[in-house]
């Protein structure tokens, strides 16, 4: 664990000199900005406007780093060839993965609490103050986080056999997916044949529920969060992620490096 902690770090600092994450942190601030504005003209639902753009800004722009940052973890070590020489050292593979896993999570978590910052700053500005209420975000913020370290675990997973243009379409796809799996299990339609029915339940228990973590709605609305589906969500992302990381480790273990 040590190691990949050492591998986890050197990642945080790699992405934190990249100079994509502080456009797209830039971006993402000057939407909340722009919430402020927008805001502004919709008169009796400002601060539901303001909240939900900066939440959606929060949610896009994290889903972006850990997309395009992700699919290149390992691609981008064996194309400078770091890796090999990383690996002749007492590192395992799976030490080499959870530590760029954990690296990029936590640059995930930084960037994230940089626009959270901003967006507390732009409802002080509008509202002069902050109520307990506002509190709500935050588990909004953290439900957030936790979608976008699925959505990291599968980037690694499919940059462990793929090249960084596939992985990125795989991880979109299952994204895309994983917002529609509660209507795969209950859509029907015409000519459809147990079989059919029984695939699709199967496959949508089988695809991260990425609907499960969107609460910006409620969020905006200050609707209080239950305690359950804080630690549904804690869990289901910690499992979904322990089995995909598991499933990179076996696909990175048999790979051939030569």
């Amino acid at each position: 664990m040590r190691r990949a902690g050492v591998v986890a770090l050197n990642t945080f600092r790699e992405a934190v000199r990249d100079r994509v994450l502080y456009n797209l942190v830039f971006f993402a601030l000057l939407m909340m900005a722009a919430a402020i504005f927008v805001g502004q003209i919709s008169i009796g639902i400002e601060e539901e406007v303001m909240k939900s753009l900066g939440l959606s800004a929060i949610s896009v722009i994290g889903l972006l780093i850990a997309v395009f940052i992700g699919v290149g973890l390992v691609y981008k070590e064996m194309d400078k060839r770091t890796l090999y020489a990383l690996l002749a050292k007492p590192v395992r593979r799976w030490e080499f993965l959870l530590g760029k896993f954990g690296g990029l999570v936590l640059t995930l978590a930084v960037n994230t609490l940089a626009m959270t910052a901003g967006l507390f700053a732009a409802l002080l500005y509008v509202k002069h103050h902050i109520e307990r209420a506002d509190a709500v975000l935050l588990i909004a913020i953290y439900f957030i986080l936790l979608k976008l370290m699925l959505v990291v675990a599968l980037a690694l997973l499919f940059s462990c056999f793929s090249t960084p243009l596939l992985a990125i379409l795989y991880t979109s796809a299952f994204y895309v997916a994983g917002l529609f799996v509660v209507d795969m299990r209950t859509f029907h339609f015409a000519g459809e044949t147990p079989a059919m029915v029984a695939f699709m339940r199967g496959l949508s228990y089988l695809l991260p529920n990425f609907e499960n973590f969107n609460v910006m709605a409620p969020a905006a609305h200050g609707t209080e969060i239950s305690r359950a589906l804080i630690l549904q969500n804690t869990a289901y992302s910690a499992l979904y992620c322990g089995i995909v990381l598991l499933a990179a480790a076996a696909v990175f273990s048999r790979r051939n490096l030569k």
